[in-house]
């Protein structure tokens, strides 16, 4: 019987990522493991590692953009829905402003924050 946890879960794959040290060439291994409803036939073993090596950029590139655009860790807000409200926020200004076309967020933001009054024409 399927974990409540895992209900739907028809694959699971286990990931192994290798990372050197730029400084000291140290190699590092990291081993995680992802689970999935989609079947063999919708995803097969190298499409699931496209998958996780997507999303893992995906990731990487909004929260990067969130704390060092928006400081996010140093955010005060820590009770009931507000952190959620507000990464929610957060990722609909960057949501914006990428299909606005503007790859550098932090740019754009500064030169909309100018000193003039609200337009929204």
């Amino acid at each position: 019987m399927p974990s409540v946890c895992h209900a739907g879960a028809v694959q699971a794959a286990r990931i192994m990522r290798f990372r050197a040290n730029a400084r000291t060439g140290r190699l590092t291994r990291k081993t995680i493991y992802a689970i999935t409803d989609l079947p063999s036939t919708q995803a097969s073993p190298q499409q699931l590692g496209e998958l996780a090596r997507s999303h893992r950029c995906i990731e990487n590139r909004l929260h990067f953009v969130r704390d060092t655009t928006f400081a996010e860790d140093a955010s005060r807000i820590r009770t009931g829905r507000g952190p959620e409200n507000m990464a929610t926020l957060r990722n609909l200004a960057v949501s914006t402003l990428r299909r606005a076309g503007h790859q550098n967020i932090a740019a754009a933001l500064r030169r909309r924050r100018s000193p003039g009054p609200l337009c929204c024409c």
